[in-house]
């Protein structure tokens, strides 16, 4: 993937939404995750699955670790045995190149959790 690669850049207010034509570019590179709209903005929406609720703690915890360093920051929920995670970008209410980039990290983050056993 080479978004997961990528890393965010600062948005202003007049920073661009992505087009039509480019989540149809960018989607592919994150197909878990669904395309929603909630009050007229879009987002990136998924939901990960687990067998306790100790891993859907360290995995939220990762996710944040993620978002600070990257400086955008998604809405997370967690449960027992689950966390729905959702990206876009607040300052534009929208979504942005970097909330495909963080969907990517989110994945690849619960990709090695996976691989380890949790």
């Amino acid at each position: 993937m080479a978004l997961v690669k990528e890393k965010c850049v600062a948005c202003r207010r007049d920073s661009p939404r992505v087009t039509d034509k480019e989540i149809a570019e960018l989607h592919p590179e994150v197909p878990d995750w669904e395309l929603t709209e909630a009050d007229g903005i879009k987002r990136l929406e998924r939901t990960f699955r687990f067998h306790d609720f100790a891993a859907p703690l360290e995995f939220t915890a990762r996710i944040g670790e993620a978002a600070e360093s990257e400086g955008h920051h998604p809405r997370v929920t967690v449960e027992w045995g689950r966390v729905a995670v959702e990206w876009w970008t607040h300052k534009i209410k929208g979504l942005h190149r970097n909330d495909f980039i963080m969907a990517s990290k989110t994945d690849q983050l619960f990709a090695h959790m996976q691989q380890r056993g949790d």
